[in-house]
Protein backbone atom coordinates (compact mmCIF):
# COMPACT_ATOMS: atom_id res chain seq x y z
CA UNK A 1 0.00 0.00 0.00
CA UNK A 2 2.63 2.69 0.91
CA UNK A 3 4.68 2.01 -2.70
CA UNK A 4 1.12 2.10 -4.25
CA UNK A 5 0.28 5.18 -2.57
CA UNK A 6 3.26 6.64 -3.27
CA UNK A 7 3.63 6.09 -7.16
CA UNK A 8 -0.19 6.82 -7.42
CA UNK A 9 0.73 10.09 -5.76
CA UNK A 10 3.19 10.77 -8.30
CA UNK A 11 0.76 10.35 -11.01
CA UNK A 12 -1.53 12.72 -9.84
CA UNK A 13 1.02 15.03 -9.23
CA UNK A 14 1.90 14.77 -12.50
CA UNK A 15 -1.66 14.67 -14.34
CA UNK A 16 -1.92 17.89 -12.17
CA UNK A 17 1.43 19.57 -13.52
CA UNK A 18 0.28 19.21 -16.96
CA UNK A 19 -2.09 21.81 -17.49
CA UNK A 20 -0.29 23.84 -15.05
CA UNK A 21 2.87 23.41 -17.12
CA UNK A 22 1.23 24.05 -20.31
CA UNK A 23 -0.52 27.41 -18.54
CA UNK A 24 3.40 28.22 -18.05
CA UNK A 25 4.43 27.44 -21.66
CA UNK A 26 1.92 29.75 -23.47
CA UNK A 27 2.86 32.47 -20.83
CA UNK A 28 6.26 32.36 -21.27
CA UNK A 29 6.03 31.15 -25.17
CA UNK A 30 3.84 34.05 -25.30
CA UNK A 31 6.60 36.59 -24.25
CA UNK A 32 9.97 35.26 -25.56
CA UNK A 33 8.79 33.97 -29.15
CA UNK A 34 11.94 31.74 -28.67
CA UNK A 35 12.67 27.97 -30.53
CA UNK A 36 14.65 27.12 -27.35
CA UNK A 37 12.13 27.81 -25.20
CA UNK A 38 10.08 26.07 -26.65
CA UNK A 39 11.97 22.74 -26.97
CA UNK A 40 12.63 22.93 -23.67
CA UNK A 41 8.77 23.20 -23.34
CA UNK A 42 7.96 20.02 -25.02
CA UNK A 43 11.28 18.24 -22.91
CA UNK A 44 9.42 19.22 -19.88
CA UNK A 45 5.84 18.09 -21.04
CA UNK A 46 7.43 15.18 -22.39
CA UNK A 47 9.09 14.23 -18.17
CA UNK A 48 5.69 14.95 -17.14
CA UNK A 49 4.01 12.35 -19.72
CA UNK A 50 6.67 9.80 -19.01
CA UNK A 51 6.40 10.28 -15.19
CA UNK A 52 2.57 9.98 -15.54
CA UNK A 53 2.89 7.02 -17.50
CA UNK A 54 4.95 5.06 -15.32
CA UNK A 55 4.06 6.02 -12.26
CA UNK A 56 0.32 4.61 -13.52
CA UNK A 57 1.50 1.42 -14.67
CA UNK A 58 4.15 0.26 -11.91
CA UNK A 59 1.55 1.93 -9.13
CA UNK A 60 -1.58 -0.14 -10.48
CA UNK A 61 0.55 -3.09 -10.85
CA UNK A 62 1.43 -2.69 -7.03
CA UNK A 63 -1.86 -1.91 -5.81
CA UNK A 64 -3.94 -4.68 -7.32
CA UNK A 65 -1.31 -7.39 -6.42
CA UNK A 66 -1.43 -6.46 -2.72
CA UNK A 67 -5.12 -6.50 -3.33
CA UNK A 68 -4.88 -9.86 -4.87
CA UNK A 69 -2.76 -11.23 -1.65
CA UNK A 70 -4.91 -9.52 0.77
CA UNK A 71 -8.13 -11.15 -0.77
CA UNK A 72 -6.59 -14.54 -0.36
CA UNK A 73 -5.75 -14.25 2.91
CA UNK A 74 -8.91 -13.23 3.91
CA UNK A 75 -10.58 -16.30 1.79
CA UNK A 76 -8.01 -18.52 3.80
CA UNK A 77 -8.65 -17.35 7.09
CA UNK A 78 -12.54 -17.71 6.83
CA UNK A 79 -11.85 -21.08 5.35
CA UNK A 80 -9.22 -22.12 8.01
CA UNK A 81 -12.42 -21.15 10.63
CA UNK A 82 -15.13 -22.98 8.83
CA UNK A 83 -12.36 -26.04 8.60
CA UNK A 84 -11.48 -26.41 11.82
CA UNK A 85 -12.35 -29.20 13.88
CA UNK A 86 -13.85 -27.34 16.95
CA UNK A 87 -16.66 -25.46 15.10
CA UNK A 88 -17.03 -21.95 15.88
CA UNK A 89 -20.35 -20.30 17.47
CA UNK A 90 -21.88 -18.89 15.02
CA UNK A 91 -25.35 -18.61 13.14
CA UNK A 92 -24.69 -19.41 9.89
CA UNK A 93 -24.93 -22.32 7.20
CA UNK A 94 -21.88 -23.64 4.76
CA UNK A 95 -23.26 -21.91 1.80
CA UNK A 96 -23.07 -18.43 3.72
CA UNK A 97 -19.67 -18.92 4.76
CA UNK A 98 -18.45 -19.76 1.19
CA UNK A 99 -19.93 -16.68 0.44
CA UNK A 100 -18.14 -14.67 2.71
CA UNK A 101 -15.47 -16.41 1.64
CA UNK A 102 -15.48 -15.75 -1.80
CA UNK A 103 -17.31 -12.80 -2.56
CA UNK A 104 -16.99 -10.94 0.92
CA UNK A 105 -13.19 -11.25 1.26
CA UNK A 106 -12.62 -10.15 -2.37
CA UNK A 107 -14.74 -6.64 -1.53
CA UNK A 108 -13.18 -6.36 1.55
CA UNK A 109 -9.89 -6.27 0.20
CA UNK A 110 -10.72 -3.71 -2.10
CA UNK A 111 -9.89 -1.06 0.48
CA UNK A 112 -6.41 -1.98 -0.30
CA UNK A 113 -6.47 0.16 -3.83
CA UNK A 114 -9.49 2.55 -2.18
CA UNK A 115 -7.15 4.07 0.34
CA UNK A 116 -4.58 4.75 -1.89
CA UNK A 117 -6.18 6.01 -5.00
CA UNK A 118 -8.17 8.47 -1.89
CA UNK A 119 -5.02 9.66 -1.12
CA UNK A 120 -3.70 10.12 -4.65
CA UNK A 121 -7.05 12.14 -5.57
CA UNK A 122 -6.13 14.73 -2.53
CA UNK A 123 -2.64 14.81 -3.55
CA UNK A 124 -4.15 16.30 -6.63
CA UNK A 125 -7.22 17.88 -5.60
CA UNK A 126 -4.31 19.72 -3.50
CA UNK A 127 -1.87 20.77 -5.76
CA UNK A 128 -4.47 22.01 -8.05
CA UNK A 129 -6.32 24.46 -5.40
CA UNK A 130 -2.90 25.73 -4.51
CA UNK A 131 -1.90 26.62 -8.48
CA UNK A 132 -4.87 27.59 -8.94
CA UNK A 133 -4.61 30.10 -5.73
CA UNK A 134 -1.59 31.51 -6.82
CA UNK A 135 -2.95 32.90 -9.67
CA UNK A 136 -6.41 34.06 -7.63
CA UNK A 137 -7.31 33.29 -4.29
CA UNK A 138 -10.58 32.55 -5.01
CA UNK A 139 -10.62 29.81 -7.57
CA UNK A 140 -8.46 28.20 -5.18
CA UNK A 141 -11.06 28.24 -2.30
CA UNK A 142 -13.72 27.53 -4.55
CA UNK A 143 -11.87 24.32 -5.53
CA UNK A 144 -11.70 23.52 -1.79
CA UNK A 145 -15.12 24.29 -0.61
CA UNK A 146 -16.56 22.71 -3.84
CA UNK A 147 -14.81 19.41 -2.92
CA UNK A 148 -15.75 19.55 0.30
CA UNK A 149 -19.46 20.06 -0.48
CA UNK A 150 -19.19 17.53 -2.80
CA UNK A 151 -17.53 14.74 -0.23
CA UNK A 152 -20.29 15.37 2.29
CA UNK A 153 -23.32 15.14 0.05
CA UNK A 154 -22.09 12.05 -1.42
CA UNK A 155 -20.68 10.61 2.05
CA UNK A 156 -24.64 11.07 3.08
CA UNK A 157 -25.77 9.28 -0.02
CA UNK A 158 -23.02 6.50 0.81
CA UNK A 159 -24.71 5.59 4.01
CA UNK A 160 -27.85 4.03 1.77
CA UNK A 161 -25.68 1.89 0.11
CA UNK A 162 -23.70 0.70 2.63
CA UNK A 163 -27.04 -0.49 4.45
CA UNK A 164 -28.38 -1.55 1.17
CA UNK A 165 -25.87 -3.30 0.14
CA UNK A 166 -25.12 -5.41 3.48
CA UNK A 167 -28.93 -6.49 2.68
CA UNK A 168 -27.98 -7.46 -0.70
CA UNK A 169 -24.83 -9.70 0.74
CA UNK A 170 -26.60 -11.18 3.03
CA UNK A 171 -29.77 -12.32 0.72
CA UNK A 172 -26.90 -13.42 -2.10
CA UNK A 173 -25.62 -15.56 0.69
CA UNK A 174 -28.80 -17.20 1.76
CA UNK A 175 -29.22 -18.13 -1.53
CA UNK A 176 -26.12 -19.81 -1.81
CA UNK A 177 -26.84 -21.93 1.26
CA UNK A 178 -29.99 -22.75 -0.26
CA UNK A 179 -28.28 -24.17 -3.16
CA UNK A 180 -25.56 -26.06 -1.04
CA UNK A 181 -28.78 -27.64 0.28
CA UNK A 182 -30.61 -29.04 -2.92
CA UNK A 183 -26.80 -30.28 -3.95
CA UNK A 184 -26.85 -32.55 -0.72
CA UNK A 185 -30.32 -33.58 -0.65
CA UNK A 186 -31.15 -33.55 -4.55
CA UNK A 187 -31.22 -37.59 -4.61
CA UNK A 188 -33.56 -38.04 -1.57
CA UNK A 189 -35.66 -34.76 -2.80
CA UNK A 190 -36.05 -36.97 -6.52
CA UNK A 191 -37.15 -39.97 -4.37
CA UNK A 192 -40.42 -38.83 -2.87
CA UNK A 193 -41.02 -36.33 -5.29
CA UNK A 194 -40.04 -32.86 -3.24
CA UNK A 195 -37.59 -31.71 -5.58
CA UNK A 196 -40.44 -29.13 -7.06
CA UNK A 197 -41.09 -27.77 -3.90
CA UNK A 198 -37.37 -27.28 -3.23
CA UNK A 199 -36.84 -25.33 -6.49
CA UNK A 200 -39.91 -23.41 -5.89
CA UNK A 201 -38.45 -22.56 -2.47
CA UNK A 202 -35.20 -21.81 -3.89
CA UNK A 203 -36.66 -19.53 -6.93
CA UNK A 204 -38.29 -17.42 -3.76
CA UNK A 205 -35.14 -17.31 -2.09
CA UNK A 206 -32.98 -15.86 -5.47
CA UNK A 207 -35.75 -13.23 -6.61
CA UNK A 208 -35.95 -11.54 -2.87
CA UNK A 209 -31.72 -11.51 -3.50
CA UNK A 210 -32.46 -10.60 -7.05
CA UNK A 211 -34.65 -7.88 -6.04
CA UNK A 212 -31.71 -6.45 -3.54
CA UNK A 213 -29.63 -6.34 -6.26
CA UNK A 214 -31.54 -4.37 -8.22
CA UNK A 215 -32.46 -1.78 -5.59
CA UNK A 216 -28.32 -1.39 -4.90
CA UNK A 217 -27.95 -1.10 -8.31
CA UNK A 218 -30.65 1.64 -8.51
CA UNK A 219 -29.13 3.22 -6.07
CA UNK A 220 -25.80 3.52 -7.07
CA UNK A 221 -26.63 4.83 -10.15
CA UNK A 222 -28.61 7.62 -8.37
CA UNK A 223 -24.92 8.12 -6.47
CA UNK A 224 -23.32 7.61 -9.43
CA UNK A 225 -25.04 10.06 -11.52
CA UNK A 226 -25.12 12.78 -8.87
CA UNK A 227 -21.59 12.74 -8.33
CA UNK A 228 -21.27 13.44 -11.94
CA UNK A 229 -23.51 16.21 -11.97
CA UNK A 230 -21.74 17.83 -8.64
CA UNK A 231 -18.37 17.55 -10.80
CA UNK A 232 -19.57 19.16 -13.52
CA UNK A 233 -20.90 21.98 -12.33
CA UNK A 234 -17.45 22.25 -10.03
CA UNK A 235 -15.36 22.23 -13.43
CA UNK A 236 -17.72 24.51 -15.16
CA UNK A 237 -17.81 27.10 -12.03
CA UNK A 238 -14.34 27.09 -12.03
CA UNK A 239 -14.07 27.37 -15.95
CA UNK A 240 -16.29 30.38 -15.77
CA UNK A 241 -15.07 32.02 -12.71
CA UNK A 242 -11.29 31.80 -14.57
CA UNK A 243 -12.87 33.58 -18.03
CA UNK A 244 -14.36 35.98 -15.79
CA UNK A 245 -10.92 36.69 -13.78
CA UNK A 246 -8.92 36.86 -17.27
CA UNK A 247 -11.87 39.19 -18.53
CA UNK A 248 -11.50 41.67 -16.10
CA UNK A 249 -7.69 41.58 -16.51
CA UNK A 250 -6.92 39.89 -12.69
CA UNK A 251 -5.45 36.72 -14.30
CA UNK A 252 -3.51 36.34 -17.38
CA UNK A 253 -3.68 34.07 -20.47
CA UNK A 254 -1.29 31.76 -19.63
CA UNK A 255 -3.10 31.20 -15.80
CA UNK A 256 -6.49 30.88 -17.90
CA UNK A 257 -5.09 28.36 -20.22
CA UNK A 258 -4.12 26.27 -16.84
CA UNK A 259 -7.48 27.08 -15.06
CA UNK A 260 -9.31 25.80 -17.78
CA UNK A 261 -6.86 22.85 -18.35
CA UNK A 262 -7.39 22.42 -14.24
CA UNK A 263 -11.36 22.10 -14.21
CA UNK A 264 -11.18 19.58 -16.86
CA UNK A 265 -8.71 17.51 -15.06
CA UNK A 266 -9.55 17.63 -11.53
CA UNK A 267 -12.90 15.96 -13.30
CA UNK A 268 -11.14 12.83 -12.70
CA UNK A 269 -9.73 12.91 -9.17
CA UNK A 270 -12.89 14.57 -7.92
CA UNK A 271 -14.88 11.27 -9.80
CA UNK A 272 -12.36 9.34 -7.56
CA UNK A 273 -12.95 11.62 -4.73
CA UNK A 274 -16.86 10.53 -5.12
CA UNK A 275 -16.69 6.97 -5.93
CA UNK A 276 -14.59 6.44 -2.68
CA UNK A 277 -17.37 6.58 0.06
CA UNK A 278 -19.33 4.08 -1.78
CA UNK A 279 -16.71 1.35 -2.11
CA UNK A 280 -15.34 1.85 1.79
CA UNK A 281 -18.99 1.23 3.02
CA UNK A 282 -19.18 -1.63 0.74
CA UNK A 283 -16.00 -2.91 2.00
CA UNK A 284 -17.05 -2.44 5.43
CA UNK A 285 -20.52 -3.89 4.83
CA UNK A 286 -18.10 -7.14 3.74
CA UNK A 287 -15.93 -6.68 6.50
CA UNK A 288 -18.59 -7.04 9.03
CA UNK A 289 -20.08 -10.20 7.82
CA UNK A 290 -16.21 -11.73 7.73
CA UNK A 291 -16.02 -10.66 11.26
CA UNK A 292 -19.44 -12.97 11.65
CA UNK A 293 -16.87 -15.65 11.19
CA UNK A 294 -13.24 -14.80 12.17
CA UNK A 295 -14.71 -13.39 15.74
CA UNK A 296 -17.03 -16.38 16.51
CA UNK A 297 -16.18 -17.73 19.76
CA UNK A 298 -15.26 -21.59 19.16
CA UNK A 299 -18.27 -24.14 20.35
CA UNK A 300 -15.93 -25.83 22.91
CA UNK A 301 -12.60 -24.89 24.13
CA UNK A 302 -10.30 -27.84 23.92
CA UNK A 303 -7.98 -29.37 26.55
CA UNK A 304 -4.37 -29.71 26.45
CA UNK A 305 -3.81 -33.41 27.79
CA UNK A 306 -2.88 -36.85 25.66
CA UNK A 307 -3.72 -39.88 26.03
CA UNK A 308 -2.35 -42.13 28.54
CA UNK A 309 -0.56 -45.55 27.79
CA UNK A 310 -3.16 -47.73 25.67
CA UNK A 311 -5.98 -46.78 23.47
CA UNK A 312 -9.12 -47.61 24.91
CA UNK A 313 -12.43 -46.15 24.91
CA UNK A 314 -14.65 -45.72 27.11
CA UNK A 315 -18.34 -44.04 27.34
CA UNK A 316 -19.54 -43.32 30.83
CA UNK A 317 -22.89 -42.06 31.64
CA UNK A 318 -23.52 -40.10 28.41
CA UNK A 319 -26.97 -38.75 28.01
CA UNK A 320 -27.65 -37.11 25.10
CA UNK A 321 -30.33 -36.79 22.13
CA UNK A 322 -31.45 -40.42 22.28
CA UNK A 323 -29.08 -41.59 24.60
CA UNK A 324 -30.21 -42.04 28.40
CA UNK A 325 -26.90 -42.94 30.46
CA UNK A 326 -25.32 -45.89 28.10
CA UNK A 327 -22.15 -47.35 29.40
CA UNK A 328 -19.60 -49.16 27.80
CA UNK A 329 -15.90 -50.02 27.35
CA UNK A 330 -13.92 -51.19 24.53
CA UNK A 331 -10.41 -52.21 25.68
CA UNK A 332 -7.68 -51.54 24.03
CA UNK A 333 -7.52 -54.01 21.24
CA UNK A 334 -10.79 -55.09 21.40
CA UNK A 335 -13.01 -55.46 18.34
CA UNK A 336 -16.62 -54.64 19.61
CA UNK A 337 -20.02 -53.94 17.82
CA UNK A 338 -22.64 -52.00 19.04
CA UNK A 339 -26.48 -53.44 17.88
CA UNK A 340 -28.74 -50.01 18.14
CA UNK A 341 -32.31 -50.78 17.84
CA UNK A 342 -33.28 -47.12 17.28
CA UNK A 343 -31.54 -45.37 14.13
CA UNK A 344 -31.63 -41.98 16.24
CA UNK A 345 -29.47 -43.28 19.47
CA UNK A 346 -26.76 -44.89 16.84
CA UNK A 347 -26.55 -41.39 15.13
CA UNK A 348 -26.67 -39.47 18.63
CA UNK A 349 -23.68 -42.18 19.81
CA UNK A 350 -21.53 -41.85 16.52
CA UNK A 351 -22.05 -37.25 17.09
CA UNK A 352 -20.71 -37.61 20.36
CA UNK A 353 -17.50 -40.09 19.64
CA UNK A 354 -16.89 -37.55 16.68
CA UNK A 355 -16.98 -34.64 18.52
CA UNK A 356 -19.50 -33.21 16.34
CA UNK A 357 -21.40 -32.53 20.41
CA UNK A 358 -19.47 -30.50 22.26
CA UNK A 359 -18.47 -32.62 25.30
CA UNK A 360 -19.71 -29.53 27.63
CA UNK A 361 -23.54 -30.20 25.50
CA UNK A 362 -24.23 -33.79 26.70
CA UNK A 363 -23.94 -35.68 30.77
CA UNK A 364 -21.64 -38.16 31.24
CA UNK A 365 -18.10 -38.34 29.88
CA UNK A 366 -16.35 -40.10 26.78
CA UNK A 367 -12.84 -40.95 27.55
CA UNK A 368 -9.64 -42.40 25.47
CA UNK A 369 -6.81 -44.03 26.56
CA UNK A 370 -8.54 -42.94 30.19
CA UNK A 371 -8.55 -39.36 29.40
CA UNK A 372 -11.53 -37.18 29.18
CA UNK A 373 -12.26 -36.29 25.83
CA UNK A 374 -12.87 -32.90 27.02
CA UNK A 375 -9.45 -32.43 28.26
CA UNK A 376 -7.88 -33.33 25.15
CA UNK A 377 -6.86 -31.29 22.31
CA UNK A 378 -8.88 -32.12 19.09
CA UNK A 379 -5.90 -32.50 16.84
CA UNK A 380 -4.77 -35.41 19.09
CA UNK A 381 -8.06 -37.14 19.54
CA UNK A 382 -8.09 -37.01 15.80
CA UNK A 383 -4.86 -38.87 15.86
CA UNK A 384 -6.34 -41.66 17.58
CA UNK A 385 -9.95 -41.27 17.08
CA UNK A 386 -11.52 -41.90 13.69
CA UNK A 387 -15.63 -42.40 13.51
CA UNK A 388 -16.10 -42.84 9.83
CA UNK A 389 -19.30 -41.16 8.77
CA UNK A 390 -22.53 -42.94 7.80
CA UNK A 391 -22.54 -41.12 4.73
CA UNK A 392 -18.70 -40.32 3.90
CA UNK A 393 -18.31 -37.66 1.45
CA UNK A 394 -16.50 -38.84 -1.92
CA UNK A 395 -14.68 -36.14 -3.38
CA UNK A 396 -13.63 -35.21 -7.19
CA UNK A 397 -10.27 -36.51 -7.75
CA UNK A 398 -9.39 -40.57 -8.07
CA UNK A 399 -10.30 -43.61 -6.68
CA UNK A 400 -6.60 -43.02 -4.89
CA UNK A 401 -6.90 -39.46 -3.78
CA UNK A 402 -10.31 -40.19 -1.84
CA UNK A 403 -8.71 -43.20 -0.03
CA UNK A 404 -5.30 -41.54 0.39
CA UNK A 405 -6.14 -37.75 0.24
CA UNK A 406 -2.27 -37.04 1.89
CA UNK A 407 -0.53 -39.00 -0.27
CA UNK A 408 1.27 -40.65 2.45
CA UNK A 409 -0.47 -43.87 3.56
CA UNK A 410 1.23 -46.94 3.23
CA UNK A 411 -1.58 -49.46 3.78
CA UNK A 412 -4.06 -48.31 0.74
CA UNK A 413 -3.62 -52.17 -0.83
CA UNK A 414 -4.76 -53.58 1.96
CA UNK A 415 -7.45 -51.09 2.96
CA UNK A 416 -8.92 -51.45 -0.81
CA UNK A 417 -8.60 -55.40 -0.51
CA UNK A 418 -10.00 -55.21 2.99
CA UNK A 419 -13.12 -52.87 1.98
CA UNK A 420 -13.82 -55.02 -0.56
CA UNK A 421 -12.97 -52.20 -3.23
CA UNK A 422 -10.66 -54.74 -5.38
CA UNK A 423 -13.58 -55.33 -8.30
CA UNK A 424 -14.15 -51.69 -8.66
CA UNK A 425 -10.10 -51.07 -9.19
CA UNK A 426 -10.50 -54.43 -11.47
CA UNK A 427 -13.18 -52.63 -13.34
CA UNK A 428 -11.50 -49.50 -14.79
CA UNK A 429 -7.93 -49.78 -16.92
CA UNK A 430 -7.25 -47.03 -14.52
CA UNK A 431 -7.12 -48.20 -11.54
CA UNK A 432 -6.60 -46.74 -8.26
CA UNK A 433 -6.46 -43.74 -10.86
CA UNK A 434 -9.85 -43.65 -11.98
CA UNK A 435 -11.26 -40.54 -12.12
CA UNK A 436 -14.15 -39.91 -9.35
CA UNK A 437 -16.74 -37.28 -10.35
CA UNK A 438 -17.54 -34.73 -7.43
CA UNK A 439 -20.17 -36.18 -4.68
CA UNK A 440 -18.84 -39.61 -6.52
CA UNK A 441 -21.24 -39.36 -8.84
CA UNK A 442 -19.74 -42.02 -11.68
CA UNK A 443 -20.04 -44.84 -8.84
CA UNK A 444 -22.91 -46.81 -7.33
CA UNK A 445 -24.13 -46.03 -3.92
CA UNK A 446 -22.33 -49.67 -2.83
CA UNK A 447 -19.24 -48.23 -4.52
CA UNK A 448 -19.44 -45.24 -2.93
CA UNK A 449 -19.66 -46.92 0.77
CA UNK A 450 -16.81 -48.91 0.02
CA UNK A 451 -14.37 -46.12 -1.04
CA UNK A 452 -15.34 -44.12 2.45
CA UNK A 453 -14.46 -47.53 3.98
CA UNK A 454 -11.08 -48.10 2.43
CA UNK A 455 -10.21 -44.46 3.42
CA UNK A 456 -11.13 -44.96 7.35
CA UNK A 457 -9.07 -48.33 7.33
CA UNK A 458 -6.40 -46.56 5.12
CA UNK A 459 -5.63 -44.13 7.92
CA UNK A 460 -4.92 -46.84 10.46
CA UNK A 461 -5.56 -45.15 13.74
CA UNK A 462 -5.57 -46.84 17.30
CA UNK A 463 -9.28 -46.14 17.26
CA UNK A 464 -11.73 -46.91 14.69
CA UNK A 465 -15.41 -46.25 15.23
CA UNK A 466 -17.62 -47.52 11.85
CA UNK A 467 -21.45 -46.69 11.48
CA UNK A 468 -22.95 -48.96 9.07
CA UNK A 469 -20.57 -49.28 6.67
CA UNK A 470 -22.29 -51.91 4.31
CA UNK A 471 -26.13 -51.13 4.34
CA UNK A 472 -25.58 -50.81 0.72
CA UNK A 473 -23.72 -53.99 -0.22
CA UNK A 474 -25.26 -57.40 -1.11
CA UNK A 475 -24.76 -59.89 1.79
CA UNK A 476 -21.94 -61.83 0.45
CA UNK A 477 -19.69 -58.67 -0.04
CA UNK A 478 -21.20 -58.25 3.63
CA UNK A 479 -19.70 -61.15 4.88
CA UNK A 480 -16.40 -60.70 3.05
CA UNK A 481 -15.45 -56.98 4.19
CA UNK A 482 -16.63 -58.42 7.90
CA UNK A 483 -14.18 -60.86 8.20
CA UNK A 484 -11.93 -58.66 6.14
CA UNK A 485 -12.30 -55.38 8.64
CA UNK A 486 -11.54 -57.80 11.62
CA UNK A 487 -8.62 -59.67 9.95
CA UNK A 488 -7.21 -56.03 8.91
CA UNK A 489 -8.11 -54.53 12.73
CA UNK A 490 -6.98 -57.18 14.84
CA UNK A 491 -4.89 -56.02 17.89
CA UNK A 492 -6.10 -52.57 17.29
CA UNK A 493 -9.58 -50.49 19.12
CA UNK A 494 -12.25 -50.66 17.10
CA UNK A 495 -16.01 -50.04 17.65
CA UNK A 496 -19.06 -50.85 14.61
CA UNK A 497 -22.58 -49.54 15.34
CA UNK A 498 -24.43 -51.99 12.99
CA UNK A 499 -27.20 -54.00 12.32
CA UNK A 500 -25.25 -56.27 10.00
CA UNK A 501 -25.38 -59.89 10.91
CA UNK A 502 -21.89 -60.33 9.55
CA UNK A 503 -20.24 -57.46 11.24
CA UNK A 504 -21.73 -58.28 14.77
CA UNK A 505 -21.25 -61.85 14.16
CA UNK A 506 -16.92 -60.99 13.22
CA UNK A 507 -17.51 -59.12 16.24
CA UNK A 508 -15.31 -60.38 20.03
CA UNK A 509 -18.31 -59.32 21.92
CA UNK A 510 -22.01 -57.48 21.23
CA UNK A 511 -23.53 -55.05 22.74
CA UNK A 512 -27.48 -53.98 22.57
CA UNK A 513 -28.17 -50.31 22.54
CA UNK A 514 -32.16 -49.95 23.07
CA UNK A 515 -34.36 -46.87 24.31
CA UNK A 516 -30.72 -44.70 24.94
CA UNK A 517 -29.11 -47.39 27.25
CA UNK A 518 -26.76 -50.91 27.11
CA UNK A 519 -29.65 -53.79 27.97
CA UNK A 520 -27.63 -56.65 27.09
CA UNK A 521 -23.45 -57.89 26.47
CA UNK A 522 -22.30 -61.11 24.77
CA UNK A 523 -21.53 -62.64 21.31
CA UNK A 524 -23.42 -62.99 18.56
CA UNK A 525 -24.39 -66.29 18.52
CA UNK A 526 -25.32 -66.50 22.30
CA UNK A 527 -27.70 -63.22 22.10
CA UNK A 528 -29.23 -65.29 18.73
CA UNK A 529 -29.73 -68.12 21.22
CA UNK A 530 -30.99 -66.62 23.94
CA UNK A 531 -32.56 -63.17 23.56
CA UNK A 532 -35.69 -62.99 21.25
CA UNK A 533 -35.59 -59.46 20.96
CA UNK A 534 -31.95 -59.15 19.36
CA UNK A 535 -33.20 -62.15 17.00
CA UNK A 536 -36.35 -60.10 15.74
CA UNK A 537 -34.15 -57.11 15.35
CA UNK A 538 -31.06 -58.21 13.72
CA UNK A 539 -31.94 -61.18 11.61
CA UNK A 540 -32.42 -61.05 8.05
Amino acid sequence: MAWGTLLMGLYQAGETAFPIALGLIVEHTMRERSPVSLGVSIGALAVIITTVSLSWRFGMRILQKANTTEAHRWRVRVAACGLQPVARDVDLKSGEVLTIATEDADQTADIIEVVPLLISSLVAVLIAAIALGLADLRLGALVIAGTVAILSILSVMSRRIGSSTREQQARVARAGAKVADLIIGLRPLHGFGGNHAAFRSYRRVSAEARQQSVTVARVGGVYAGVALVLNAVLAAAVTLTAGWLAFEGRINIGELVMAVGLAQFIMEPLKLFSEMPKYVMIARASAERMALVLTAPPVTTPGTDRPAGGTGLEVDGVRHGALRGVRFRVAAGEFVAVAAYQPRAAADLAAVLALHVPPDAYEGSVRLGGRDLADLPVEVVREHLLVNPYDGEIFAGTLRSNIDPSGTCATVPEAVEASMLTDVVALHREGLDYAVRDRGANLSGGQRQRLSLARALAADTDVLVLRDPTTAVDAVTEQLVARNVAELRRGRTTLVITSSPALLDAADRVLVLDDGVVTAEDTHRNLLAHDDDYRLAVTR
